[in-house]
Order: structure tokens, then C-alpha cells, then sequence
């Protein structure tokens, strides 16, 4: 806890599974298909065999820092699998897009994604808010889960690229939210010197420093060493948004078919929660505050210890084991406005909420991978286990919140009192088996199946009550999947896959089936990729949280949730000096059946919108380098259609088109300097609403120098 004024607290004690989710994104014949020799691929043909699954266990793969357009989807270890021909709708953003665009949390990396929303309570700065297809979706580390995106922020510069697979998969990765999965791959050691470092500064106050190098020892040993610090602000008053990381790995590879590598991170970030919005009687500056300087805060620490091992028989057999242990501490306070449309006079009630919260876990896999060239026939099958075992313990408080005047704001310092009303130690032990079989067919036509079972053992302990509860659930999911290569530039793809959402006690799993066609074009002729799928999601038992007349938010289970939709992409390096990066998503995002309460009435929903899913949005990126005089240019335009705040469809976004510009200039050998300003015009607009309004981010500008070698 920090010396500030607050008598406890964090976010909202979480149900287990937002904390963290079983689940792998390892084994590279979860998405094993043939590869065709391609034109655009950076790898020589030894990197790969014409077979179900490509595999080179010391494969660099793409360069990420050096191409937009990734040709391979690493799924979590050193294993590289041809998107191309992928049964799934899948996207990869680089390091070298990321670089491009600045992006400088996961919404800001993921806002050029087809089938993403982000930033729908963006003025609210605590965390990562993005949905995938209209529903959740869950985060991963290195295969590994990472839990909801409520709670622990993470910091894009860790990473080398950030995989997307859009929609259900709870066969691939063990219990999921049904909208998709989000994979972050870690910087890992190289085998070469190489480093940067910058400097930054820019808006509210902004100041930055980073650092990443690396280097081997000897033939057989690599380091790498990445940090960053931060001292800044929000857009609004009072506020804070510092953060440290740093990150250490060493790789050891004794042979060119064994590898090793352990990495160790640290987080931590000090930031200032907004104060749940803004009033709904007219548009206000961003720049105000009506929470709480003294209580209006949100503090994070987390530390990672990763093991990543991969050993090649040399004979059709590959072994892989991962392994990581991770401690958490969350800690919130949050003062924030429950408004309402009928108010009279310049005074907005308020509450007071917090929590502290304490995690570990322990989570790993597992998995033998057997190829076997049959003829005519290939076959890869991949058997496997998991295991994940953690405990968190959280204590949440709540007041009533003294009114304050909007016209005029007087703050009034953290609460007196505050009552607990939760304290509970949660449990989970989860162990998990699956089987993935692959064939292909004269390296035309890729059959795939899957089925994974998840054995779950919660319990928990109310120390307000003294009672202890405890549940066990046994969840088993199907997929499979029928590819078609037609040539070396076209496949196709129908796929049907199921998902079960992290369970909790008492309460039935929310589960999600999905069928998907798909299409991906990878032309002889440029270095591109053009994908399309069409996708019809379900997802049943659904939790939402309603808001009450009164500003209370209630967790209810309604019906059916149904999504039908179109995803279109691509990514391309048009010329040397110019790369595009596009995207459209079309929704038809309807509740089936099922109703809410609010306020002890019943009301129907059926055939409503399901909140926050717009039907059109479209995204452009394109990038372009003078050589002559060292210099590049960067504009993108992300468009969001109309969509409805709450299930009941009361209320409504407007579409906004958002507009973001970048420039960097090589001034020096290995030196340049850049400028990016996301939303470029400064357009303001409610993008959520609850208790109060929600405005989308302000404009942004930041500078750096960086030197690189």
C-alpha cells in the first residue's frame, strides 16, 4: 500500500478465472496443416516438411522486427505453423507494427485487428477493455494464460508479436471466453548482439525511457535484457500513470534440436482509476476529475518466472514442456459518479469501492508431437497434459459517497469508514488432457480433429461468514476442421469449434460453439496476405452485468447470445518502401432469447443487440519510406459503427471515425527520430455508459529518439 490516504483497497474482488485461466496455446498441430513452398517465406525449405505440421524446434520464424506481415503463427513455443493455411481466423501483429504505431497498451496494438473492439470505456484508464466477435476474450503468455484483461495491464514492449485467433476454442486452449484468444509472445533470447535504446516524452506530462540488448556467451548460451520505466499522467486531473518492467531470459541450446530458455519479469504499475466517467447532462472536458485525489487509485505488482524447453527425437518424435509461476498483487480504490438521467440541480451522488488482492499460481504443459510420412499421407498427432494450481485471496470494502458539485468540485478525502462485504481465499486445481490428430492428403486436403477434457476443483472460503463452499466441474470439447489447398496462393477452410467459459461455483459454465468458411490469398507477385471468413458463434448461459435504477450493477444469467458475421483482412508489403495494413467487420449480433432485471422487473431482451458489438467497423494503416531522405510517413483511420451500451438497448454510440498520424526521421546512422499522435483530430464522443458517460481518448502526442544496432 502506498503512504496515500486510503483505507484499503483495489479492484472488485474477481471471480478465480478472471484472475487466471487454464489453458495452452502450445503444440503446433492445434492448428496443423501442410505447407506449400511459398514465394514470400523467409525460411529455406529445410525449415519445414511437406506434412500437417511445419516444425524446426530452433526456427527463428518471422522476423518481427523487420515485416509487418507475419508468415508463420508460433503458438506459444518455437514452433512455426503456416497462417496461410491455418483453419482459423487468425491475425499477427509484429513488433514492427507495434513500433509504427507507438501502441503503447494492448487496445492500442489491437485497434487495426478485424473483429476487435476496444476502448469502449477508454476514458476509464485502469485496464485493457477489447471484445473479439461481440464477446470476452481471454489473454495469454506464451501459450500460457494470463487470466481476464481486468486487473493487470500488460506492457506491449515485452513482447515480440501478438497473436489473435478470433472465436471459440476451448479444445485448443481449455476453458476460454467464447469471443477468441489473444497470445502474447515474449522477447527471447537471439543468438547475435543486438540492442536500442530511447528516450521519450510526450502529452500529460509524459517521460520515457527503454532499453533492450542482447548478446551470447559462448556458442551454445544467449542473454537478453528489456526494461522500460515510465513517469506520466492520465488525461486528467490528479492523476497518475507510472509503471517499471523489466525483463531478463538466457537461452540455452546445447545442440541444434535442444533448447532451453527461462525468463524472468517484473511489473509494476502506479496509476490513478477516473472517476467512473462523466455526468450525462452535457459534454465535458477530459480533462476533469470528480473522484478522489486521496482514494482514486490502482497500484500493481507481478513477477513471472518462465521455463521454456523443446527437445527433437530426430526421428518424428518432439518433445515440449512450459512452465511458469507468477505472484500478483492488485490493489484499488475508486471513488466513482452514479448518475442519473432525471437529476435536478448540480450534484451527482458517488460511491466508494476497493479491494486488496493477493494471487500465485503454478501453470504447465506437458506434450509429445509424433509426424509420420505415410505415402500419399501425412500424420501428426499431438497428446498432451496440463496442470494449473493457484489461490488468491481478496478483501473488498464499499461506502456511500458523499455528492459532489460538478460545477464546482470540492473534494472531501477518502471515506471514514468503509464496510466490508467480501473477503474470501479462492482455490483452483486443474488438470486437463488432449488429443489433437492431423492427416493430410496428397498435399491437398488436411483433415483435423481435436478433443480436449478439463477436470476443475474450486473451493473457496468466506471469512465474513466463516463458511466454506467448494464445486468441481468435468468439461469436454470437440473441434475439427477440413482444409483444401488449391495452389500454393489460395486454401480454404470449414471448421467447427466449442468452448467452454472458466467456470465458478454453483454456476453453469457458460459454453460456445462456432462454425466458420474461410478463405486466405497469398499472391506470387507481392508480399501479402488477404484473408476472409464468415462465422456464425453461439454462446449460451450468459452473465452480464445489468446497472439498476438505483447505480447498483447486477451479475444475471440470461439466455442465448448469437453472432453471425464477416471478417476481412490484409496485410501487405506493397514495395520496399510502402506496407498496408486494412481491415472490415461486419456483425449481426443478436440475443436469441432471455431477459433481465432491473429494479424487480422482468424485461425481455430477445432479439435485442447484444451491447458493445458494432456491426461495421473498418480500420486502414498504411506506411510509407522516402529513401532518398530517410524519412517515413504513417496514416490510419479506424472506423466504428453504432452499437448499444446495454443489453436492454436503451441507449447508443454514435459512429466515430478516428484518425492517427506518425513520422520518423533517420537523422544518424542506426538513430531516428519519430513523432505518433493517436486521434489526430482530438474527436470526442461517448463511447459506454453506465452510471455515467464514458469518452473515448483524447488526442496524444509522443516523441522519441532511439538508437539501435
Amino acid at each position: 500500500m502506498s503512504d496515500r490516504n486510503r483505507t484499503i483497497v483495489s479492484r472488485g474482488n474477481s471471480p478465480w478465472w478472471h484472475q487466471t485461466t487454464m489453458a495452452v496455446f502450445c503444440g503446433s498441430t492445434l492448428f496443423a496443416l501442410p505447407v506449400i513452398g511459398n514465394a514470400q517465406q523467409s525460411q529455406s525449405d529445410d525449415d519445414y516438411r511437406l506434412s500437417p505440421v511445419t516444425v524446426n524446434a530452433q526456427a527463428v520464424g518471422d522476423d518481427n522486427a523487420d515485416t509487418i506481415l507475419a508468415r508463420e503463427l508460433w503458438v506459444g513455443g518455437k514452433v512455426a505453423t503456416s497462417i496461410q493455411d491455418t483453419p482459423a481466423s487468425v491475425s499477427v501483429i509484429t513488433e514492427k507494427e507495434i513500433e509504427q504505431r507507438n501502441a503503447k497498451t494492448t487496445e492500442e496494438v489491437l485497434q487495426y485487428t478485424p473483429g476487435v473492439t476496444t476502448g469502449y470505456y477508454a476514458s476509464d484508464d485502469r485496464n485493457d477493455y477489447f471484445t473479439i466477435r461481440g464477446f470476452q476474450a481471454t489473454t495469454y503468455r506464451d501459450g500460457m494464460t494470463l487470466g481476464s484483461m481486468r486487473g493487470v495491464r500488460e506492457e506491449p514492449y515485452a513482447y515480440e508479436r501478438i497473436e489473435v485467433l478470433r472465436g471459440a476454442n476451448s479444445t485448443l486452449f481449455g476453458p476460454a471466453d467464447p469471443g477468441g484468444s489473444v497470445n502474447f509472445v515474449s522477447k527471447r533470447p537471439r543468438f547475435e548482439s543486438f540492442g536500442e535504446g530511447y528516450l521519450g516524452f510526450g502529452s500529460f506530462d509524459h517521460q520515457e525511457v527503454g532499453l533492450d540488448i542482447g548478446d551470447t556467451l559462448g556458442d551454445t548460451v544467449a542473454w537478453r535484457l528489456t526494461g522500460k520505466a515510465k513517469d506520466s499522467s492520465y488525461e486528467y486531473d490528479h492523476s497518475d500513470d507510472d509503471d517499471q518492467f523489466i525483463m531478463g531470459g538466457l537461452t540455452w541450446e546445447p545442440t541444434d534440436r535442444t533448447s532451453a530458455t527461462l525468463i524472468f519479469d517484473y511489473l509494476n504499475r502506479d496509476g490513478t482509476a477516473n472517476s467512473g466517467g462523466y455526468p450525462f447532462d452535457r459534454e465535458y472536458d477530459r480533462s476533469d476529475f470528480f473522484g478522489e485525489p486521496n482514494y482514486n487509485y490502482h497500484d500493481v505488482e507481478r513477477t513471472n518466472v518462465t521455463g521454456l524447453f523443446t527437445h527433437d527425437f530426430d526421428n518424428g518424435l518432439i518433445f515440449r514442456g512450459n512452465v511458469r509461476y507468477s505472484d500478483l498483487t492488485d490493489d484499488y480504490g475508486y471513488v466513482y459518479l452514479t448518475d442519473s438521467a432525471g437529476r435536478v440541480g448540480s450534484e451527482v451522488d458517488r460511491g466508494y469501492i476497493g479491494s486488496d488482492t493477493d494471487a500465485e499460481e503454478l501453470i504447465g504443459n506437458a506434450m509429445l508431437q509424433y509426424d509420420a510420412d505415410l505415402g500419399e499421407v501425412d500424420s501428426s498427432t499431438v497428446a498432451g497434459v496440463e496442470f494449473r494450481d493457484g489461490e488468491s485471496t481478496g478483501y473488498s470494502v464499499y461506502a456511500a459517497g458523499t455528492p459532489i458539485d460538478i460545477d464546482d468540485p470540492v473534494y472531501s478525502g477518502a471515506p471514514a469508514t468503509l464496510t466490508p462485504y467480501n473477503h474470501v481465499k479462492q482455490e483452483y486445481d486443474t488438470r486437463a488432457v488432449f488429443l489433437q490428430q492431423n492427416f493430410s492428403f496428397y498435399d491437398t486436403f488436411v483433415v483435423t480433429a481435436g478433443v480436449r477434457n478439463d477436470d476443475l476443483d474450486l473451493s473457496s472460503t468466506d471469512y465474513l461468514t466463516g463458511t466454506s463452499d467448494s464445486d468441481d466441474f468435468s468439461e469436454t470439447t470437440w473441434r475439427g476442421a477440413l482444409t483444401y489447398i488449391i495452389n500454393p496462393e489460395v486454401s480454404t477452410y470449414v471448421s467447427y469449434v466449442e468452448s467452454v467459459a472458466p467456470p465458478t461455483i454453483g454456476v453453469t459454465p457458460e459454453r460456445g460453439k462456432q462454425y466458420e468458411v474461410g478463405v486466405k490469398y497469398s499472391p506470387l507477385w507481392t508480399d501479402a496476405l488477404f484473408s476472409a471468413a464468415i462465422y456464425d458463434l453461439t454462446r449460451e448461459d450468459v452473465g452480464i452485468a445489468v446497472t439498476q435504477d438505483d447505480g447498483t450493477i447486477d451479475q444475471q444469467t440470461v439466455g442465448e447470445y448469437r453472432v453471425r458475421g464477416l471478417d476481412l483482412e490484409v496485410k501487405a508489403e506493397v514495395t520496399e518502401n510502402l506496407s498496408v495494413i486494412g481491415g472490415y467487420t461486419y456483425m449481426q449480433p443478436k440475443v436469441e432469447e432471455g431477459s433481465i432485471t432491473v429494479s424487480g422487473t422482468a424485461v425481455p431482451i430477445d432479439g435485442n443487440d447484444i451491447e458493445i458489438a458494432p456491426r461495421h467497423s473498418v480500420m486502414l494503416w498504411g506506411y510509407y519510406t522516402l529513401p532518398d531522405l530517410d524519412m517515413s510517413f504513417g496514416l490510419g483511420a479506424r472506423y466504428t459503427g453504432t452499437y448499444y451500451f446495454g443489453s436492454a438497448n436503451d441507449a447508443k454510440s454514435e459512429a466515430a471515425t478516428l484518425f492517427d498520424a506518425a513520422y520518423n526521421y533517420q537523422f544518424l546512422p542506426n538513430t531516428d527520430f519519430s513523432v505518433n499522435v493517436t486521434n489526430l483530430l482530438d474527436e470526442q464522443h461517448v463511447v459506454g455508459s453506465g452510471t455515467a458517460d464514458y469518452y473515448n481518448q483524447g488526442r496524444e502526442i509522443f516523441a522519441k529518439v532511439r538508437y539501435h544496432w
